[in-house]
């Protein structure tokens, strides 16, 4: 046999199978999770209790709030009973205001014909009063004492060497308050102190 017919027949080199089936070692390039840590796996158990803590802090919120509105509406209807009479009550004010005057003008008066006249009316102020003061009015007696912006209304300021300045001097009108709630001040004349004498002059003899 030829050395040539021998060359044809020589067998080719074989192939690797892992080469072949693809399974050699792998490129680090070729695979983007080579070098990263594995992610952890979310606990169940703790998950579970972030959710029911944050579900106990709004229930205790909306608790809290609830509370807080039933104690509004609390105060607001005891507030509406305590003063349900207060739109009465400034309605009769000058019902006693003229039957305080009426009583002032029978007083000055003949005698024989003002004394019954004037009897009727101070039974009948009298129940009035009685009556107003059940529902809670109170009188603001403001005479002689330091006036009060919160209770008192200055009409006007008069010099008095008596009363103190800052006092009032005279009560004009009474001021009434329901419970604690004013209904109106009393109009007063606030006291200040007198101005002193304008100096005078004296002339000199032989000016």
């Amino acid at each position: 046999m030829s050395r040539k017919h021998a060359d044809k027949k020589s067998p080719e080199p074989a192939v690797a199978p892992a080469q072949a089936a693809g399974t050699g070692t792998p490129n680090p390039a070729d695979d983007p999770q080579k070098g990263e840590a594995p992610a952890q796996p979310i606990d169940p158990l703790k998950a579970a209790n972030a959710r029911a803590a944050e579900n106990w802090d709004r229930l205790l919120r909306a608790t809290a709030d609830f509370d807080n509105f039933k104690k509004r509406v609390a105060r607001e209807r005891q507030e509406a009973v305590t003063y349900a009479n207060v739109a009465l009550l400034q309605k009769l004010l000058p019902v006693l205001d003229n039957f305080e005057m009426a009583l002032a003008a029978a007083g000055n008066a003949p005698e024989a014909a003002a004394q019954s006249l004037q009897a009727g009316v101070a039974m009948i102020a009298s129940q009035l009063r009685g009556a107003l003061a059940e529902a809670g009015l109170e009188e603001i007696d403001a005479a002689g004492k330091p006036f009060d912006p919160n209770f008192h209304e200055a009409v006007s300021q008069q010099d008095s060497a008596d009363i103190p300045e800052g006092h009032v001097l005279q009560q004009l009108r009474k001021g009434y308050k329901l419970r604690e709630r004013l209904l109106r001040p009393a109009s007063v004349i606030v006291a200040r102190k007198p101005s002193p004498p304008p100096e005078t002059a004296t002339i000199e003899p032989g000016d």
